[in-house]
């Protein structure tokens, strides 16, 4: 808001309001008694009830008096007082929970406003207003309403009729049963919604306009209905786990606990992030991404968790950016339903409500049957060529791509369950490139990217095409954050936007090295030993059948090693061996090539592995000048001062 503005000044004034009248109530219900100032007090008795244009409408009859050893029904009524039309706010109406023969104390500020050919004065400015309870009966009536409904009427003014125009439709004026809303105050009963039907009739489709009604505390009685744009993990902050449902056991990602989110919009665009909390360790995730994105769902029983703006939450908006403007045309308050919006000119979401369930209970009713809204938008999927050349930053991206190899941030200080991963992945597009473009490309895994355990024993099995939902592309690099999604299946549903998605044919090829490769990347070496680093070498044995590489004395035979991981003793170790070489490379003539290779995984430097390790009358002049090639590398470091690269032979899943 402008400062020093209009919109500023009512902003402060609404606030003050809201904080006068909070601070009102809060002083009646902590005396436990009707304020003792009665000047000013307008005592009026409702008579009917009915709803106009979100306002409530009560028909009243002034009181004078309003003692307290009578009840309302005996209350005097003053014949001469004309009858009185007050206007309470949905706010002001919600708290008062009034019905027909309630008694009603009006505190100032009151206004009342004589209208033309109105013999009825309206009263307005309703917010310190209190219901008086003034006997036994009457509390013990208000007990056993506190468990049922009301129905009010619902009067539909149509436009034509406040303007007086000729062709009025008679059908907007009729009133039916189709327009009664469920009003009633909120039940704290888990088995209210089974014993009333009604507990969960009205359904809205504003997420909006129950936030603005319900409040913060949550809703029960109605239901909004949204549709499920995406569904992912989220990882649960420090102490979730004490808060779930029974104390199960969330979705473990390297030893956090996660929960399941959903991020759905409504008929005006509006979006919300649902956080639910029962998320089994055993279920199978990626069975909510493929039954429930894309449908529609009526959300009870939330309550609100954060009000949360772009600012504060960039990687949600980035989401929410992705997915505007909708696909079809969306309600605009204040306009008529009737006619086609334009979606292209509306402005982007600035603020999103994360709501989350209400004590345990989860109130998300998923209509798995009915068929995908028009509303939701499939994530559009790129080939990686054309994902690198967007210019834009923070953008969210979808691709199907095979991933080659895997490799864990070597930050010795955080634990490994902790650190970072990088996915070298190609596809299609990358691998047809000529020049210019590389063949491979990094995709960084943060700690917050929460994945299935069906995702990690698939990397750790082998290559594997993998699909990347709503990772970030900017500043050159593509990362998995929180909300992103990584699933071994295609969409049903997804939006391939022209791109080439076919299958890779023939062997992966990466890039050769030269003066365009950079640190943290992947690339194929070719080149001459022209040196060994001696002191570095070293081998140790390893157990032939699971690989595990501490292996101990045997204690009942000395001369042989023992597994603890197999309980058996290794009779024919596996020896792996590890060397450093320096490389002079045609691509690379002015730098230095120091590259780390392993026996078991260099058939080309087998022979000279174990000619300098076993062979000590061997001398290493004798090496010097053999050809190597094609080694798969990692690149660890790329300097200028001196002109180094520093290398380490992989092998590709």
């Amino acid at each position: 808001l402008c400062r020093g503005g209009l919109a500023e000044r009512l902003c402060r004034l609404q606030n003050r309001e809201r904080s006068a009248i909070s601070f009102w109530r809060h002083q009646c219900i902590s005396d436990d008694k009707i304020p003792s100032d009665k000047s000013g007090v307008l005592i009026v008795k409702i008579l009917e009830i009915f709803e106009e244009c979100t306002i409530q409408v009560a028909i009243c009859q002034q009181l004078e008096q309003s003692p307290a050893a009578l009840s309302p029904e005996d209350a005097v009524i003053n014949a001469e007082e004309p009858i009185l039309k007050v206007l309470f706010t949905r706010e002001t109406a919600a708290h008062l929970k009034s019905r027909p023969q309630d008694v009603i104390h009006i505190y100032p500020p009151w206004q009342k406003l004589l209208l033309q050919n109105a013999d009825v004065p309206v009263i307005m400015n309703t917010y310190f207003s209190q219901k008086v309870l003034l006997s036994e009966h009457s509390e013990a009536r208000e007990k056993t309403y506190g468990l049922t409904k009301m129905l009010i009427r619902k009067n539909i003014i149509s436009l034509a009729q406040t303007f007086r125009l000729d062709d009025i439709d008679d059908k907007l004026h009729q009133e039916s049963s189709d327009n009664q809303v469920a009003c009633a105050p909120q039940t704290h009963n888990n088995g209210d919604s089974k014993r009333h039907p009604l507990a969960l009739s009205a359904v809205n489709d504003s997420l909006l306009e129950m936030v603005e009604s319900q409040g913060a505390v949550g809703w029960r009685e109605v239901q909004v209905r949204v549709v499920i744009q995406r569904v992912y993990c989220l990882p649960a902050r420090e102490g979730y786990r004490s808060h779930t449902q029974g104390n199960k056991p969330l979705l473990s990602n390297g030893g956090m606990f996660c929960r399941l989110c959903l991020l759905v919009q409504d008929a005006y665009g509006m979006f919300s992030e649902v956080q639910l909390q029962s998320l089994s360790s055993t279920d199978d995730i990626e069975q909510y991404f493929r039954r429930w994105e894309g449908k529609s769902c009526c959300l009870a029983g939330m309550k609100i968790l954060q009000r949360t703006t772009r600012g504060r939450a960039l990687g949600l908006f980035s989401l929410i950016d992705s997915l505007w403007p909708p696909v079809v045309p969306v309600k605009v308050p204040g306009q008529s339903q009737d006619s086609e919006m334009m979606t292209t000119n509306l402005p982007s979401p600035s603020f999103c409500y994360i709501l989350t369930v209400q004590s345990g209970e989860i109130h998300v009713e998923v209509d798995e049957e009915e068929q995908i809204s028009n509303l939701y938008q499939p994530p559009a999927v790129h080939g990686l060529k054309e994902i690198l050349r967007i210019d834009g930053c923070n953008e969210r991206c979808s691709f199907w791509a095979k991933v080659l190899y895997r490799r864990l941030q070597t930050k010795h200080s955080v634990p490994v369950d902790q650190r970072e991963m990088l996915l070298f992945v190609t596809d299609s597009t990358l691998q047809n490139v000529v020049h210019g473009i590389p063949k491979v490309v990094a995709v960084s895994v943060t700690v917050s990217c929460v994945l299935s355990m069906e995702v990690i024993e698939a990397l750790s099995a082998g290559s594997r095409l993998v699909f990347f939902k709503d990772a970030l592309w900017g500043n050159g690099r593509i990362i998995c954050v929180e909300r992103t999604v990584l699933s071994l299946q295609k969409p049903l549903l997804c939006s391939a936007a022209g791109a080439d998605l076919s299958e890779l044919t023939g062997p992966v090829r990466l890039d050769e090295l030269d003066s365009t490769t950079q640190a943290s990347s992947v690339c194929a070496l070719r080149g001459t030993v022209v040196g060994v680093n001696e002191s570095t070498a070293f081998s140790w044995p390893t157990c032939n059948r699971c690989g595990n590489g501490k292996l101990e004395v045997c204690p009942q035979d000395r001369e042989l090693l023992y597994c603890n991981q197999c309980s058996e003793v290794v009779t024919t170790p596996v020896l792996k061996m590890q060397l450093e070489v320096f490389l002079s490379c045609p691509s690379l003539s002015q730098s230095t090539v120091k590259v780390k290779v392993w026996h078991e995984i260099s058939i080309a430097l087998f022979v000279l592995l174990t000619m300098l390790l076993f062979l000590q009358t061997y001398e290493v002049q004798s090496v010097l000048g053999k050809e190597v090639g094609l080694l798969n590398c990692y690149v660890h470091s790329v300097t200028s001062h001196p002109n180094c690269v520093a290398l380490e032979e992989i092998i590709l899943l």
